[in-house]
């Protein structure tokens, strides 16, 4: 049960998806647009969970 709630993995991703990328590795457009959108998404979500957790707590 351990295993289900460890969030090391999760916590990885945030980091690697905002790290430069490699020079080396295959690159298209296509590619390049996903992961911009997933940055933006990432950040749109940790918003969201900041002003939540402080409309939570100034009720």
């Amino acid at each position: 049960m351990k295993k289900y709630f460890q969030l090391g993995d999760v916590f990885g991703y945030f980091i690697r998806v905002f790290k430069k990328p490699d020079p080396n590795a295959p690159t298209s457009f296509n590619l390049r647009m996903m992961h911009g959108i997933n940055r933006i998404s990432i950040v749109m979500f940790v918003i969201c969970m900041i002003v939540m957790i402080f409309r939570a707590f100034t009720r």
